[in-house]
């Protein structure tokens, strides 16, 4: 029997690429997709996926908290981190909210789908990438890998600058900087801007 697959992310050229990806397996049915928590959880409540991709940077909610939420109330429905951070503490707080596997975004075909068949059986999994992230020590005090664009970005919050005039100044649109920021926001586990700007200040990265 096909394995019936629900993916939720907010960007629509990941969903495009794994679709592609699994279009043609054929025991795999693609059930569909969310871009966000809310649509997400309005699809559960008609329909159960047996494996739901789940990225960890969702625009309305974090896909962590969300994990926790869907394994509450589905907890037959296996659930796989999705997501481009290979941070240790995400992987933990992910798998520790219920999730059977975390898959790095930039796995394999082979890779996803011996993902998706190990967790259907409910059987955890790890990526390579998100093994070897396991298996080093974790220091609290290692700063998280961010982009260039990044650092400018956050520079700039720390500078008390608002999304638009940050647009402006990066000669970027204003939803690009909510993404930096909310890429951020996940990286360095803040809250909100303020304990951002602090712990990227404690890490001398500002």
């Amino acid at each position: 029997m096909a394995i019936k697959l629900f993916i939720v992310d907010d960007h629509y050229m990941v969903i495009e690429g794994i679709h592609s990806l699994l279009q043609n397996e054929k025991d795999i049915e693609w059930m569909g997709h969310a871009g966000n928590a809310a649509s997400c959880l309005a699809f559960l409540l008609q329909q159960k996926p047996d494996v739901l991709l789940m990225d960890i940077n969702l625009p309305d909610k974090s896909g962590i908290d969300l994990c926790r939420e869907v394994k509450e109330l589905y907890p037959s429905v296996n659930i796989l981190g999705l997501s481009t951070f290979n941070q240790q503490s995400f992987i933990e707080k992910m798998m520790g909210n219920g999730a059977s596997g975390y898959v790095i975004k930039n796995a394999t075909q082979q890779e996803l789908m011996e993902a998706i068949h190990t967790v259907a059986k409910g059987k955890p999994f790890l990526s390579f990438d998100a093994a070897l992230a396991m298996r080093k020590p974790d220091n609290k005090n290692d700063s998280p890998v961010i982009t260039r664009r990044e650092k400018e970005v956050l520079e700039l919050i720390a500078d008390g600058m608002t999304n638009n005039e940050i647009a402006q100044k990066l000669f970027i649109s204003s939803s690009t900087v909510d993404t930096h920021r909310k890429n951020l926001l996940t990286k360095f586990e803040a809250k909100n801007t303020a304990s951002l700007i602090r712990i990227a200040a404690q890490l001398k990265i500002i």
